[in-house]
């Protein structure tokens, strides 16, 4: 089964991802992934993502593109896979449409995780950081009412990305980036949308659910 997984910010993307590919035994193929792959393994596509990213620029959509083809051509591809976090626009989802019909494939759907604005700002703003070990709590999810790491003992403190007003600015970076791609996919009639609300596992028995009936 091929698969495009997309949603906002603290969606649970990743969590879901994981979940579903190996539900499926497909791999998970997420952009990150890819560039950290390229870039430690010196290829010639990864040097030239480690240019933009060093200089904390976007990597260009010919780059990120040429590697997910590289990627999908594996043989762990070759029965089906989850792409997450890739495409993000229309024209990325266009590239990926001609690429799989060049193999004469195709994808065969889009879960869109669904969630409220206000959701996804208090599951990332309740986000507290260990400066210690690392660990991240929730002052919500894990009842913190301190700033001290359960773990280790070390302080507690706010990432700046986790800041309400930088949560929201994300949000809004990522409607005018993925409304248009969530309707390129709805009018291809493979867009499922998923109420990513409610505990992990709920969520992951939502989308095997979509899923199901096109299972052989």
């Amino acid at each position: 089964m091929r698969i495009v997984l997309v949603g906002p910010p603290g969606a649970g993307k990743g969590t879901q991802a994981q979940f579903i590919a190996s539900h499926l035994s497909i791999p998970k193929i997420s952009t990150g992934d890819i560039f950290r792959a390229n870039v430690s393994g010196g290829t010639e596509l990864g040097k030239q993502a480690k240019k933009f990213m060093d200089r904390g620029d976007l990597v260009p959509d010919e780059v990120t593109i040429a590697m997910v083809r590289d990627r999908l051509a594996e043989d762990d591809a070759g029965h089906g896979f989850l792409l997450d976090g890739f495409p993000r626009n229309v024209p990325q989802a266009e590239t990926l449409k001609k690429i799989l019909a060049e193999w004469d494939s195709r994808l065969d759907i889009v879960l869109e995780l669904v969630v409220d604005e206000d959701e996804v700002v208090r599951r990332l703003s309740g986000r507290r950081t260990c400066e210690q070990c690392g660990r991240i709590w929730h002052v919500d999810f894990d009842d913190k009412k301190d700033d001290i790491c359960d773990e280790c003992g070390g302080h507690l403190f706010q990432r700046d990305d986790d800041k309400e007003e930088v949560v929201r600015h994300r949000l809004e970076v990522y409607q005018e980036q993925t409304s248009p791609l969530v309707k390129f996919y709805a009018d291809e009639r493979i867009l499922v949308g998923i109420d990513a609300t409610g505990p992990v596992e709920e969520v992951t028995n939502r989308a095997l659910a979509a899923l199901r009936p096109l299972e052989t």
